[in-house]
């Protein structure tokens, strides 16, 4: 199937690794041209290099999401390389994991900064060249704890249900000036990310990694973690004309582990 995304001006935040660079990979197979952004400079620059063998235009422009004056230098570069964007990939690391008794009110705030006002940000930078030309796709990379909450997992459970949140209302707000705006959540997708909040669990239990993982397999009908392809290959439909009236819907990628009916 055809996307419709050749010559589409892409930003994915977090590009370097994890679903990041999956979701990026997957619009640039489908030609478009993608601006990744992570912190790690030469690894991003490493990412931009295979990802241009893909199909698309890929080139790659140093972002700390936690920073706003460092978003609003990379909204520049980007426009500059690329005009305005077409598709928002927001997507940053997630909030160290603890429990109430474990976490302060600085990891409160440093847990804010980098998942829902680096989201805000972000959709603050793109909106008006869209709403100018009357079309664009914001999403969001959240997570399945906005569907089922994750134990440990607090500071991610608050901060990426407040970006649900945030996009549902944004679809509202948004969708009559022609700006889609959407989630995709993932379950356990075999991400670096993953790969840590895995080691820490079997550390916790004093148990092997490999049990650990074996057991979150187990809960998933599909017996396997997820590929960053195949989570990627779902931003890229949804980014796409084919998705065209799907708007303020939070898609869930999970291999069916979690128990809740649909919402």
């Amino acid at each position: 199937m055809d996307l419709g995304l050749s010559g589409k001006a892409a930003w994915v935040l977090g590009g370097s690794s994890g679903l990041g660079r999956g979701s990026a990979a997957a619009l640039a197979r489908e030609g478009a041209r993608v601006a990744i952004s992570a912190r790690d400079e030469q690894r991003l620059q490493d990412a931009a290099t295979a990802l241009n063998d893909l199909g698309g235009t890929c080139i790659g422009v140093p972002c700390d999401v936690s920073d706003a004056s460092s978003i609003d230098t990379a909204h520049a570069a980007v426009t500059e390389a690329f005009g305005p964007i077409d598709i928002l990939v927001a997507n940053a690391g997630g909030p160290p994991k603890g429990t109430f008794d474990d976490l302060d009110e600085d990891a409160l705030y440093g847990a804010f900064t980098l998942t829902t006002a680096s989201a805000w940000r972000l959709t603050k930078a793109v909106v008006p060249a869209m709403q100018e030309r009357g079309s664009g796709v914001v999403i969001f990379i959240a997570s399945s704890s906005t569907k089922e909450v994750i134990p440990g997992l607090l500071l991610s459970n608050m901060m990426r249900a407040a970006v649900v949140g945030m996009a549902k209302t944004l679809s509202k707000e948004l969708g009559p000036r022609g700006i889609r705006v959407l989630c995709v959540s993932p379950g356990r997708i075999d991400t670096p990310r993953v790969e840590a909040l895995d080691v820490a669990n079997a550390e916790a239990a004093g148990i092997d990694v490999a049990d650990v993982k074996r057991r979150s397999e187990n809960q998933i009908p599909l017996g396997r973690y997820g590929t960053e392809d195949e989570f990627g290959a779902v931003v890229a439909f949804l980014a796409s004309e084919r998705a065209s009236y799907m708007n303020g819907t939070n898609v869930l990628v999970d291999g069916g582990m979690l128990n809740g009916l649909p919402s």
